[in-house]
């Protein structure tokens, strides 16, 4: 009995699957950023904080759907790099707003083709169907909370 269920989840597992492509889809953006000495997350993680401005970590957490811990370690990490910055002026209690440093914008401009050679290659391993099928999911999720 054990045999066919674990069969059943070798599978069918939604999330086996969902984890399969992120690895694969995350590598390729991995080996194209690596020059820039960025990874995949610490790019999306300036992407989301240039596009939402002085945003503190519980926005950009609930943006992201990313929990805190990870995204606590990831921002200490861009800022230590000087890719962000707190924002001292804004601050009021525990609140910090991030913004992204020159630096940080310099970084991702230059990113850009690298980035565009990602998705190029992330749209070849997908296909079009696949490409609309991940942009319709998330397109979805982002219009709710996922709990």
């Amino acid at each position: 009995m054990l045999e066919e269920e674990l069969k059943e989840v070798a599978n069918n597992c939604l999330l086996m699957r969902t984890r399969l492509i992120a690895r694969m889809i995350t590598s390729i953006y991995d080996q194209e950023l690596q020059t820039l000495g960025l990874n995949s997350p610490q790019f999306s993680l300036l992407v989301v904080i240039s596009r939402l401005g002085n945003a503190n970590r519980s926005e950009i957490s609930r943006f992201n759907h990313q929990d805190r811990s990870t995204l606590t370690r990831n921002i200490r990490l861009i800022i230590s790099e000087g890719w962000a910055q707190e924002i001292l002026g804004q601050m009021s209690g525990r609140s910090r707003p991030l913004a992204l440093t020159d630096a940080g914008n310099k970084l991702l401009r230059k990113a850009i083709p690298a980035w565009k050679k990602a998705q190029v290659r992330a749209e070849k391993v997908l296909s079009r169907e696949g490409v609309n099928t991940v942009k319709s999911i998330a397109k979805n999720l982002q219009m709710r909370t996922v709990k």
